[in-house]
């Protein structure tokens, strides 16, 4: 009786990224489309939960513009960032061309911190043009944008891709095509004898922590669950935004220690030199680039929410009164705008 699988977990071997193998279609992509539409669900409903003043033609105009610049920043983002190579300086025309050696790849490399930035330009510019206030509209976007990540982190599980480092623990998981690791090593063939790998060549391939999997868990679902419940609790506009940003920062900075790096870029950051292997050690004054841009994100989240603290005209507005204790929020609510709209006339 094999009891490998109370050792690690194996992936799905039914598990493919072409849909359909031969078609140009693949299972990352459809996740980008079940994220978007996930996200537009949940912007919809707090847009009628809250019987906020935007059609649906709007709802669609403003998805547009967000989806748009996500994209844009995603892409742009990753080539500038991980391909340090001059690659796409060169020759520009690569970065939107989906094609590799005659084949229909997609665009393979986009970066989440990048196109977090570009959806966040795309909002603000399609609400100053339509007139709507960048706050509201932007914390609603916050609230539903984690629960459409999950779907973006599948799609990298799918794909076998962004796999963590080597691990014994049984939720390490062996995926076929992971970087093989040199058998001469002692911690690979420590990893190999607790999780019962034989060893018949110099190199073996070793279970590694299925990180997609508890990003889509933290940075997804959980951090979803969490501005989903301060969604009509927030003490200002903008405020979800700023929580939203430090909250992807904070989940993604702390799983990056389970990932293993790019092999080409390593640890920008080094206060205590690693000496072994990035697949085994991740030491805890090390930083990778994606740790440098979630504490950049982080920080970001924490002076967007001052910045958002300090602005006038901050009350949130009420367009719901479901019950008796948001009845009271929104009497609250409505005496205060009375005030300070008395203040102004006096001033």
């Amino acid at each position: 009786m094999n009891l490998n699988f109370l050792l690690y977990v194996q992936f799905p071997p039914w598990l493919k990224p072409e849909v359909i193998p031969g078609l140009p279609v693949r299972w990352y992509g459809i996740m980008y489309v079940f994220a978007f539409a996930t996200a537009f669900f949940v912007y919809r409903i707090q847009v009628k939960e809250r019987k906020y003043p935007m059609t649906d033609d709007q709802l669609s105009s403003l998805f547009i513009w967000g989806v748009s610049g996500l994209l844009l920043g995603a892409r742009l983002f990753s080539t500038i960032i991980y391909y340090p190579d001059n690659t796409y300086l060169f020759k520009p025309w690569l970065i939107f061309w989906p094609f590799q050696n005659g084949k229909f790849t997609g665009l393979q490399g986009m970066s989440y911190h990048g196109g977090a930035f570009g959806g966040l330009l795309g909002v603000i510019l399609w609400a100053k043009f339509k007139r709507f206030n960048f706050r509201e509209v932007a914390d609603m976007f916050s609230v539903a944008i984690p629960a459409g990540f999950t779907f973006g982190r599948i799609g990298n599980f799918i794909n076998a891709e962004l796999y963590g480092r080597a691990t014994a623990s049984p939720l390490g998981m062996l995926f076929p095509d992971a970087s093989l690791l040199p058998a001469g090593e002692s911690w690979v063939r420590e990893i190999a004898e607790k999780t019962n790998i034989a060893i018949t060549g110099a190199f073996v391939n070793l279970p590694r922590h299925p990180s997609q999997l508890y990003e889509a868990v933290f940075e997804g679902l959980i951090l979803w669950g969490i501005l989903w419940m301060l969604r009509r609790k927030k003490p200002f506009k903008g405020v979800l935004l700023g929580l939203y940003f430090f909250g992807y920062g904070f989940f993604r900075f702390f799983i990056e220690y389970f990932r293993e790096p790019d092999s080409h870029m390593g640890y920008p950051i080094e206060l205590m030199k690693n000496t072994l292997h990035t697949a085994y050690s991740h030491p805890p004054l090390s930083f990778s680039t994606g740790q440098i841009l979630c504490f950049l994100m982080m920080l970001f989240g924490l002076i967007w929410i001052i910045i958002m603290s300090r602005m006038p005209d901050k009350e949130v507005t009420y367009y719901y009164s479901e019950t008796k204790e948001d009845q009271t929020g929104n009497d609250d609510a409505a005496q205060r705008n009375k005030r300070r709209k008395l203040r102004k006339k006096l001033r």
